[in-house]
């Protein structure tokens, strides 16, 4: 291609890139004309408020729209204070319009006080109410948190308190309760004897009778604390499954250490072919460390077969004051935690007992391991394993043991 030839190419080239900018640059033109001319009919709520985690849409806050909203996604309400709501609607003419309109995100959600009508300690027990009571809240992950009234731990006596809760929302709680400040019973010293005979249990095969269907199985979850732990018997007897404990930490941001039968559980559990899951007992307190207890049990159980969910077990209430965790917080750690086993191709599963996940645990992205030692669970919320005892006694291990169902 010569010279001149190569001239004339650029030139056309040229006006062909100038001629598409002038269309683009008429089509935006005429586009601004139409959005500006355009006929807008909106009415919204008056009550433009979302509580704290409410499940709402953009759609939710509009009461009518001459138009079809393009997109009309779920708002996120993880934060509170205002926020901006941007979407885009085509109206009655076929223009497409943006639109925003803006909510206020509160909480209305009084705290939480674990707390019943009375409370007992003894004389110069030296406790602190406000960190041994559990007071928390959905947001708020130090709500403030006090005793109305007066006592004395050195003498005993009843003293009639009230136990207040004020989260940052200004949302009160207040429970009226007796502090019963009693003598120490002094034990006496005797021996009551005894003998070794295990007090009467639930037999696996009750269990098995009971709850067994084609929907369901019936396994146990065990630690360290079964001891001996034949396999093949648990399987002659009927067991489909087991959970075991890899480990835990010692305490708040303690060390690491791995359940001193869980290599020999999880060998012996894959030989005998009976599916495995795992649960690990955290003691984490922030989004962080749960990710890191998750990492830590990864590489525990790294090369050996896990069919079956990881759990995620955390009961801390006694001391829960001392995490400085808001019920969001403690749930959104359970997430962080069981996401890292979905990136890694495992199952998880949050494991609480029925009060707590009523009370206490929001909504989780992962299925529940129930704990409710009933006959008939009365639990509501939905769930994919229930242990429902913990004084289940199987041939194979000597002792009480956890049963669990698993429906599939």
């Amino acid at each position: 291609m010569n010279k001149k030839v190569l001239k004339i190419v650029i030139i056309v080239l040229v006006l062909i890139v100038i001629l598409i900018g002038i269309i683009f640059g008429i089509k935006k033109l005429y586009y601004n004309y139409q959005v500006k001319h355009a006929i807008i009919e909106i009415e919204l709520k008056d009550n433009l408020t979302a509580e704290f985690l409410s499940d709402i849409k953009v759609s939710d806050y509009i009461i009518s729209i001459n138009g079809n909203i393009i997109d009309d996604y779920k708002i996120d309400t993880k934060t509170l204070g205002k926020k901006v709501i941007k979407y885009e609607y085509i109206n009655e003419d076929n223009i497409k319009i943006k639109q925003e309109y803006t909510i206020d995100i509160v909480d209305r959600t009084p705290p939480l006080v674990w707390l019943g009508s009375s409370y007992s300690t003894t004389v110069n027990s030296n406790i602190n109410l406000t960190e041994k009571i559990m007071c928390g809240d959905n947001y708020d992950s130090n709500p403030k948190c006090e005793i109305i009234g007066d006592y004395d731990l050195t003498n005993a006596g009843t003293y009639p308190l009230v136990f207040k809760a004020t989260d940052k929302s200004g949302n009160i709680t207040e429970k009226n309760f007796n502090l019963y400040v009693k003598k120490p019973v002094s034990s006496g010293g005797a021996s009551s004897g005894g003998t070794s005979t295990l007090p009467p249990g639930i037999p696996f095969s009750e269990a098995i009778k009971n709850y067994k269907t084609k929907d369901t199985e019936i396994g146990i979850d065990i630690s360290e604390w079964q001891g001996d732990v034949d396999f093949n018997k648990l399987k002659e007897e009927g067991v489909e499954f087991v959970i075991l404990r890899v480990g835990s930490t010692k305490g708040i941001d303690g060390d690491y250490f791995v359940d001193k039968r869980f290599k020999e559980y999880i060998e012996k559990a894959n030989e005998a072919n009976i599916p495995v899951g795992i649960y690990f007992y955290s003691y984490a307190n922030s989004r962080e460390k749960a990710i890191k207890d998750a990492k830590w049990v990864l590489n525990e159980i790294k090369g050996y077969k896990v069919d079956l969910p990881i759990a995620f077990d955390w009961e801390n209430w006694s001391f829960y004051n001392e995490f400085n965790l808001s019920f969001f917080g403690l749930t959104d750690m359970a997430n962080a935690f069981l996401d890292v086993f979905k990136k890694a191709g495992y199952e998880g599963m949050l494991y609480s007992s029925k009060t707590y996940l009523e009370e206490v645990w929001l909504k989780t992205d992962y299925p529940t391991w129930l704990a409710h030692y009933v006959d008939k669970t009365s639990y509501e919320g939905d769930y994919t394993y229930w242990q429902m005892c913990s004084d289940g006694r199987v041939n194979g291990i000597y002792g009480d043991v956890d049963i669990d169902i698993r429906y599939k």
